[in-house]
Formats: structure tokens, C-alpha cells, sequence
């Protein structure tokens, strides 16, 4: 007579190996449960937060000054909620990243423009007054 530690368990089925069974259970949970957690949440957050960067750009000026990067902007962010749209979320969130990023740079380029037109403005001041300085400071005849 053989010493088995293990007992034999027969399922309905007929099946002896009852171990077996729930390893292959444990492995497809696992794999489903691995699945499911590695799929990329919607990325509405960001959505949001490229929208808004967008909107800021357009108020600071980014159209006039930053017509280009204004223009891609818009269209990775409406490329964007297409891709939320048809569920395809890292594509989602790529687009909405990009769009953030360009609105970021019309947006600077537009303090940029803004910064010079002032610049601009103060020189011409400044050549005004000493203009305006030395025709005063020269004797008159």
C-alpha cells in the first residue's frame, strides 16, 4: 500500500486533480485582475487642464502673437476629446499634453510680443525726450 500525503479529491466531473484546477482559477483572475489595472484611466484631468491652457493663451494674446502654435493647440486638443471619444485613452492623454505644451508657448510668446511692443514704446519715449532735450539745451540765436 502506497502512503499518499495528499487526498484524492473527485469532482463531479471527474476530474482528480482539484489543485491544478484552482491554480489555472488563481492564473486567469490574475491575469484579469493585472488587465484591468493596467489600462489607462480616461484622462479627463487633463483634458481640462489642456482646455484651460488653451483659453489662457487665447486671453493673453497667443492668437496675434503666436498664430501657429495657437492653431496646433487647438487641433491636438480636439483631437484629443476625439480620441476620449472613441475610448482610446493614451492617445487622449499624448494629444492633450502636446496641446498644453503649445498653448503654453503661444502663451509666452505672447508675453514676449507684448514685452517688446513696450520696450518698443519706451525706447521711442526716450529718444523723444533727449530729442526734445537737446533742442532745449541748445542756445538759442
Amino acid at each position: 500500500m502506497t502512503s499518499n500525503c495528499r487526498p484524492q479529491v473527485t469532482t463531479p466531473g471527474g476530474h482528480r486533480d482539484v489543485r491544478r484546477l484552482a491554480q489555472a482559477t488563481l492564473v486567469l483572475c490574475t491575469a484579469a485582475f493585472a488587465a484591468a489595472c493596467a489600462s489607462t484611466p480616461p484622462p479627463t484631468a487633463a483634458v481640462a487642464v489642456s482646455a484651460a491652457a488653451v483659453s489662457h493663451a487665447v486671453s493673453a494674446g497667443g492668437a496675434d502673437y503666436a498664430p501657429v502654435e495657437m492653431r496646433a493647440a487647438r487641433d491636438k486638443l480636439d483631437r484629443a476629446n476625439l480620441a476620449m471619444a472613441a475610448k482610446d485613452y493614451d492617445r487622449a492623454l499624448a494629444l492633450a499634453q502636446e496641446a498644453q505644451v503649445d498653448a503654453q508657448v503661444a502663451e509666452a510668446k505672447a508675453d514676449a510680443g507684448k514685452a517688446r511692443k513696450a520696450t518698443d514704446a519706451l525706447e521711442a519715449d526716450q529718444r523723444v525726450l533727449r530729442e526734445e532735450l537737446a533742442r532745449k539745451a541748445k542756445p538759442t540765436q
